[in-house]
């Protein structure tokens, strides 16, 4: 009995530690961003977020046209990459044949495998191309009375940065909504039917509404990747610090900006402008998520907890 106390006790501790270690390396990461920006905090302060000016040479630093593009183009890739992966989750747990469901749910998740760099490589010799030839032009043609769809046609861009993003978090989107949907009891699509529901009015009406709470933890898991992506979106983004209403127009994202000059930071000013980029990223990231778990908190309220867990 004493031993098995002991063992209790000292399971006990681990798990402990074990939790506490999340929090704790958490706090480690923001003392060091902290601590690596202090020269640009306390030159800018929150001027910083404000600015427009990214000149290292001259040690002039804002990162507005940063958070603008880091926002602008995950909110493209959810734009795309939503709809498609609901899509894609409903069909494969609703309506496809059982022997189609595990090969097209397998190729799906196949792309989140594939390194941020191919997507790059691919998006330079094969998707900036087909955008700048083919659609660009035509979306300028017809949507060319909106901002958003004016001026000069670069290819690297903010909307081919957007694309590319949602090609990379479709996988994650769609493999959560997926499980979560497959988690619905079928007394959920049986009941609808027995209604007199078609098949897909009880899928839109019974069971997305039942795991809509674990399909927004989706969407914020495929935001999180979004808004911490790096090598591709640096790829074909363009890299100009400016903030543009046209989607054609090149653009700058936090993450990429940091990929391209961290290692060519040769004052300390620079350096802590970087850290301060990143200090704002973690900000950001942390805001969003949170703003994200608000609302599923609001959905969820009240709602039956099977198949919405987040």
């Amino acid at each position: 009995m004493e031993g098995r106390s002991a063992g209790d006790v000292i399971f006990k501790i681990a798990l402990t530690g074990a939790a506490l270690s999340v929090p704790t390396l958490l706090g480690f990461l923001v003392f060091e961003l902290w601590a690596g920006s202090r020269l640009a905090i306390a030159k800018y302060g929150l001027g910083f977020v404000t600015g427009t000016t990214w000149d290292p040479v001259a040690e002039d630093f804002g990162a507005l046209p940063l958070i603008f593009g880091t926002l602008v183009s995950a909110s493209i890739a959810l734009a795309i990459a939503v709809p498609l992966s609901l899509g894609v989750a409903i069909y494969l747990t609703e309506f496809s044949p059982k022997w189609l469901r595990q090969p097209v749910a397998f190729l799906i998740e196949l792309l989140a495998a594939i390194p941020s760099v191919v997507y790059g490589l691919w998006g330079i010799f094969v998707l900036v191309p087909v955008l700048k030839s083919t659609v660009f032009p035509f979306l300028r043609d017809t949507l060319g009375f909106l901002p958003f769809f004016q001026g000069p046609i670069y290819g690297n861009s903010m909307l081919a940065a957007g694309i590319i993003l949602a090609i990379m978090v479709m996988p994650y989107i769609m493999s959560v909504s997926r499980e979560v949907l497959n988690a619905v009891p079928a007394s959920q699509r049986e009941a609808a039917m027995g209604l007199g529901a078609t098949r897909w009015e009880a899928a839109w009406t019974a069971v997305v509404p039942y795991a809509r709470s674990g399909i927004i933890g989706a969407v914020i898991l495929g935001l999180g990747r979004a808004l911490g992506e790096t090598m591709a979106v640096t790829m074909l983004i363009g890299n100009r610090n400016e903030i543009a209403a046209s989607l054609f127009a090149p653009g700058y994202t936090m993450a990429a900006v940091i990929a391209n000059e961290f290692s060519e930071a040769t004052t300390d000013m620079h350096f802590a402008a970087l850290t301060y980029v990143a200090l704002v990223l973690f900000a950001v990231t942390v805001l969003v998520n949170a703003m994200a778990r608000l609302l599923i908190w609001r959905v969820g309220r009240g709602k039956p907890s099977g198949g919405q867990g987040a």
